[in-house]
């Protein structure tokens, strides 16, 4: 077999550490704050949440792309993250269902990576330093000009990306004829929370993320979804004003992730950024009312304060993330509004956690119920 000469590529970190190794996907450069899943599986789904815009996502697991890419497994439109980190990026693929390789993919979406890194020093590294902004190149490998350039990224730290992936048109999605209407705030929404809402008999009609409260209670709702989404939540007011006035209302509210840390700003609680967030399928979550374990599915790098919440006069913790205490669930005591830290979705992930799911439906048959006694 003839060999194939790879392209040489670089990733420097904000603190001046460099890792070489070859090009995989487009050539090019990219930056982004890296950060790290330890997902095995899943790589497609990962790509394209939403969720990840702005960061370069850094593989754990040894291969990625060995089992090809598939149309019907992707999480929105396009891939989100910025560019790819891994170790081995396997082009040939094993599956006879998949539509093409990775390669082809990256190539299709104009998406950079570096491979044949040592990715698991590259952990370590960030693990012990905190998450940080990088850049990857493979068309530049002059490591000063290289620093130059990644010196005017933006922190993730006070960074809005909400707007960025948003949808700039409501759209719907499920049967018109199903028994509940959901309005869904999109703040980056996953297409698998939709699947679980439609799963569920919710017709939703998904709303850009700068919608007002009076917008989504026009639609005549049963019940309010607030989505999962990339950045700081503490630099989005103009929503934070307005899910004060949702959750203010008599309807059921769930929220995942950004949408959870929304609930938490308008209730006067703080978000801090992690020292390093939680991504990856198999996060363990205790639920505290039935003290029952959950694997879970998350992607996260802001947190709720735990404290603040505990003291709060409305508020139930009802989740905890048991690797650190961080606060992972919650609801009110005053109104049906729930909200998790987490993915139940779980797409790619174990499925624990779609209770939750059904929680929801029963708020809103019950919230139903009364007023239509």
């Amino acid at each position: 077999m003839k060999y194939i000469q790879k392209q040489k590529a670089v990733l420097v970190l904000q603190d001046g550490t460099a890792y070489y190794g070859n090009a995989a996907g487009k050539v090019g450069t990219a930056t982004g704050e890296l950060a790290f899943n330890t997902g095995m599986t899943g790589y497609q789904e990962i790509f394209t949440d939403p969720s990840y815009f702005g960061q370069i996502m850094l593989t754990t697991n040894a291969h990625i792309g060995n089992y090809g890419i598939h149309k019907d497994e992707t999480d929105s439109s396009s891939i989100k993250i910025s560019a790819l980190v891994c170790k081995n990026f396997s082009i040939p693929y094993s599956r006879p269902a998949a539509d093409r390789s990775i390669q082809k993919y990256f190539e299709d979406e104009g998406v950079v990576g570096i491979c044949d890194v040592d990715t698991r020093a590259l952990v370590r590294h960030i693990r012990s330093k905190g998450a940080m902004n990088a850049i990857i190149s493979s068309e530049i490998l002059d490591v000063e000009e290289l620093k130059k350039k990644l010196a005017k990224v933006p922190s993730m730290d006070g960074l809005e990306l909400s707007s960025e992936v948003s949808t700039k048109e409501a759209y719907y999605y499920g049967k018109e004829t199903a028994k509940y209407r959901i309005a869904a705030l999109d703040l980056g929404i996953k297409t698998g929370i939709l699947r679980c809402l439609d799963e569920r008999d919710c017709y939703v009609k998904v709303f850009p993320h700068n919608a007002s409260h009076e917008e989504l209670l026009a639609w005549n709702p049963d019940g309010i979804f607030l989505s999962n989404g990339p950045g700081d939540p503490s630099a989005m007011p103009e929503v934070i004003k307005e899910v004060k006035k949702i959750i203010a209302g008599t309807l059921p509210v769930f929220g995942i992730c950004l949408g959870h840390q929304m609930i938490g700003l308008a209730l006067g609680l703080t978000t801090y950024k992690m020292h390093n967030g939680h991504r990856g399928i198999n996060h363990p979550i205790l639920n505290l009312e039935t003290n029952k374990g959950e694997i879970t599915s998350q992607n996260h790098g802001f947190c709720v304060n735990m404290e603040e919440a505990l003291a709060h006069s409305d508020v139930v913790v009802t989740h905890k993330h048991l690797n650190d205490g961080t606060l992972a669930g919650m609801r009110l005591k005053s109104k049906k509004v729930f909200s998790v830290q987490y993915h139940p979705e779980s797409s790619p992930g174990p499925h624990d956690s779609r209770y939750l799911f059904d929680q929801f439906i029963k708020n809103l048959t019950t919230v139903k119920h009364k007023q239509t006694a």
